[in-house]
């Protein structure tokens, strides 16, 4: 993927990372995201489910679903004829109402089965950094709500990668925060032998492409792990406290004036 090199962010840099190597991350995130002080099982998953609400008979679309798990528990739990996306490939044994698609997030409207359907909910829970236009991916996904429909959206705070590329470049927060050119990443908890290349964002990257693809903000929430967790699990506390852990949006079509 070309760098940006302009001096101001890019038209979509909320978006971009390559989706590529995901294909061989995505064994190892779901190994991380199992174990049992995983902050997904801990603070994100519960604060989704929150938001989500009652499921029963709706339509959802996870797109980026990684192995489909959670888009399987919502149809355990109730919803309608539901269907995950993943670039990867590497899914469960889908249960019953669930069509697991081998696709790219970045253009849902191309993904085999897709066309012409409609979701009550739309998820991209951690999988939006992977589109590589973020905008153009939000209208395809708005396109397909139905009238009462909305997205979840979840990515991870910005400040955190900027944390991490103070500490490692010597520089700033300031710096790194509103720092414009895309940098190589390694998880180190899913497989650090896989480079991710990321495009920085700020918030307001964030903010003005939900606004460029014709959606509002009806809630954003910051989930906190709850004390009983906190102390069971302080490591990942103190992950928390340092790098302020994820952002979730939940997202509505701006009305036709």
């Amino acid at each position: 993927m070309a760098e940006e090199r302009s001096g101001t962010h890019p038209a979509d840099p909320a978006g971009g990372n390559a989706s590529r190597p995901w294909q061989t991350l995505s064994s190892g995130f779901e190994q991380a995201r199992a174990r049992e002080d995983s902050l997904d099982g801990l603070v994100e998953w519960p604060a989704q489910r929150t938001l989500l609400g009652d499921v029963a008979g709706l339509a959802v679309l996870d797109a980026g679903c990684g192995n489909g798990t959670k888009i399987a528990q919502l149809a355990v739990e109730g919803a309608g004829p539901s269907v995950g996306v993943d670039i990867s490939g590497n899914f469960i044994e889908a249960p019953p109402g669930v069509e697991l698609i081998e696709g790219d997030l970045s253009d849902l409207g191309a993904v085999p089965g897709l066309n012409g359907r409609r979701f009550d909910r739309i998820l991209f829970l951690q999988s939006f950094g992977y589109a590589a236009d973020g905008v153009k991916a939000l209208q395809t996904a708005r396109e397909m709500l139905t009238e009462d429909g909305f997205i979840l959206l979840t990515r991870t705070q910005p400040i955190r990668y900027a944390i991490e590329r103070s500490e490692q470049n010597g520089t700033s927060l300031g710096e790194e925060y509103f720092a414009t050119e895309s940098f190589a990443y390694r998880h180190r908890n899913w497989d650090d032998q896989v480079t991710l290349t990321k495009r920085p964002y700020t918030m307001s990257d964030l903010l003005n492409t939900f606004s460029a693809a014709g959606l509002w903000i009806e809630i954003a929430v910051e989930p906190q792990m709850p004390d009983e967790a906190a102390g069971r699990y302080p490591h990942k506390q103190a992950v928390m406290n340092k790098y302020l852990g994820i952002l979730m949006f939940k997202l509505r079509p701006i009305p036709a004036r």
